[in-house]
């Protein structure tokens, strides 16, 4: 089954991906075999995953988390799901003056 997640590196920054072998892709990412982020910032640890019925929805939710800031998959690691609308909102400029 098709699989999206997150790894928090040792540098505290997020890895998202997708895989249909989720064990075996964390292997990889923690032995080096992975993604060159995760090859330089290791060790990992996987801090969120879901999984789905088909591929395409996998992905496609990978590339929308990819997008998103620290602060709004940390959001949604944490579960709080009732914050990610906020946190997609642009924050107000200051007029210059």
């Amino acid at each position: 089954m098709p699989w999206v997640y997150i790894l928090e590196c040792s540098d505290d920054t997020f890895y998202v991906g997708s895989t249909v072998n989720l064990f075996a892709r964390l292997w990889q990412h923690q032995s080096g075999q992975g993604a060159t982020h995760t090859r330089i910032r290791r060790p990992v640890k996987l801090v969120f995953s879901e999984e789905f019925d088909r591929v395409d929805d996998a992905f496609a939710l990978e590339k929308q988390i990819q997008n998103w800031s620290h602060a709004k998959r940390l959001a949604l690691i944490e579960g709080r799901f009732d914050d990610l609308r906020a946190l997609s909102k642009k924050p107000k400029r200051k007029p210059l003056a």
